[in-house]
């Protein structure tokens, strides 16, 4: 009997032990980067009312919070410019010590399966790349593809520093947008989260509630059909992959999706609701720079890549603090997944250099449609980044333009001052223009950066 009971006790002892200790999610743990210069929140589970000690090395200040009554805590603690390594103890009735922590900037690398393509996909140069990946001040977060039906509060994922091994399974796109951000930062450490699953719609990385409150995204959801090869209800990915990322600050958010929603007409509304529901939980309007969809033999629709494209490219209208890389050049019509994502990497950080850390005054963008003006039988398209318009063809076929009737026609193209003049013999009375509108267009319209025009249709 007596040893019964001292089995009880310390059965007791134990399980107070167990819901005692002070646990952390995943995504803060050793080798991490924080975002620099900033306030970020760091939280975690403990027992009701246990007092919790934080202490960065930082500056060894001690921050203190208690847990509320539904067991969870979570307090803003201040970051330096960016530096480490550094260590950080959280402490309650268990201490975790996380250690090799980087301060610098932090990106999430989301979307379909060409921001998860990795070097052992096989990119262009990619052995070269691997073996050269060696480097301590870039931090890779991966998450597995996992579902759920509500939003959870923890993902599996560790951080790890870069090198040949962890590079080569890592977003390639990502990869590379780092490593140019770190040759104009001055090798400012980036910490790279990477949330992607190949041939997923939007729909399923936005929560589900942003579509069921919107007549025309659940409509457009609802003609999804089941893939095998991932989910397509709407908010699944997003509550097991991104939601639980929710309080980590982020610098930013790097996006390559939309070949899974060609076919859809109301794209522009769905992928601007999925921005601005991201921004809304991260309770910030952070920069969110996204890779405009390749040329690509899409079935039976001969226009379905060239809507997509168009828009995203509204999307830029749409959404503040926003920016798109054209890729039309550098990509093969025959390929869905084209193996030059050293070229789209670098053009996605030289947004971010431009806009967001200021330190790049190069254009970065390629000429964007602005508006029309119609000259009796004659239409002037003018165009955003327009300086040293000019065309890689003699002659581009690749502008139509149509009469009120929407029948469109093959229009002669003339470049002058930076403005494209086009006429049809068969549109006596122009109202209407398209650039580059199939789906394998690759543009033949460029500006003194040698960057592509996007394709349009005017409104």
């Amino acid at each position: 009997m007596k040893n019964n009971i001292i089995a009880f006790v310390l059965f007791l002892i134990l399980c107070n032990t167990a819901v005692a200790n002070v646990t952390l999610p995943n995504v803060l743990s050793d080798n991490m980067v924080l975002q620099r210069n900033s306030e970020v929140t760091i939280w975690g589970w403990a027992n009701p009312q246990e007092e919790v000690v934080i202490t960065p090395s930082w500056n060894h200040q001690e921050y203190k919070i208690k847990a509320s009554n539904q067991a969870k805590w979570e307090i803003n603690i201040p970051t330096p410019k960016e530096g480490g390594p550094f260590t950080i103890s959280i402490k309650g009735y268990n201490e975790i010590v996380l250690k090799n922590i980087l301060i610098g900037e932090v990106w999430i690398c989301s979307g379909q399966s060409n921001m998860e393509m990795s070097a052992s996909w096989g990119i262009e140069n990619g052995d070269e790349e691997v073996k050269n990946a060696t480097n301590p001040n870039i931090r890779f977060f991966m998450i597995p593809k996992l579902t759920a039906t509500s939003p959870q509060n923890n993902v599996s994922g560790n951080w790890t520093e870069c090198t040949p091994e962890t590079m080569k399974y890592f977003s390639a796109t990502g990869y590379f947008f780092a490593k140019r951000l770190q040759e104009q930062l001055k090798n400012v450490p980036i910490g790279l989260i990477g949330s992607n699953w190949g041939g997923t719609p939007a729909e399923i990385w936005m929560p589900e509630e942003v579509i069921q409150k919107d007549t025309v995204l659940l409509e457009s959801a609802k003609t999804r059909k089941e893939e095998s090869y991932g989910p397509n209800q709407p908010g699944r990915a997003f509550n097991a992959m991104i939601y639980p990322l929710v309080g980590f600050k982020i610098a930013g958010v790097i996006w390559y999706q939309g070949e899974s929603n060609v076919g859809s007409t109301v794209y522009d509304k769905t992928f601007s609701a999925l921005i601005t529901s991201w921004r809304k939980l991260w309770n910030y309007d952070f920069p969110f720079y996204y890779v405009q969809i390749a040329p690509y033999k899409y079935g039976e629709n001969h226009f379905g890549g060239a809507e997509i494209r168009n828009a995203q490219r509204k999307v830029l209208q749409e959404v503040p603090n926003t920016g798109m890389a054209i890729t039309s050049d550098i990509s093969p019509i025959d390929d869905i997944h084209p193996k030059d994502k050293k070229s789209v990497g670098t053009r996605l950080a030289n947004l971010a250099l431009a806009n967001t850390y200021k330190t790049n005054s190069d254009v970065v963008n390629g000429p964007l449609y602005k508006a029309i003006k119609i000259d009796k039988n004659k239409v002037v398209v003018a165009f955003d980044y327009a300086d040293g318009l000019h065309f890689t063809t003699k002659k581009s076929n690749q502008f139509e333009i149509s009469g009120t009737d929407n029948v469109f026609y093959e229009a002669e193209a003339v470049i002058k001052k930076n403005t494209v003049i086009l006429k049809s013999d068969k549109v006596a009375h122009p109202v209407k223009v398209c650039f580059a509108w199939t789906n394998t267009a690759q543009s033949e319209l460029f500006n003194k950066a040698n960057l592509p025009a996007s394709s349009f249709v005017s409104e």
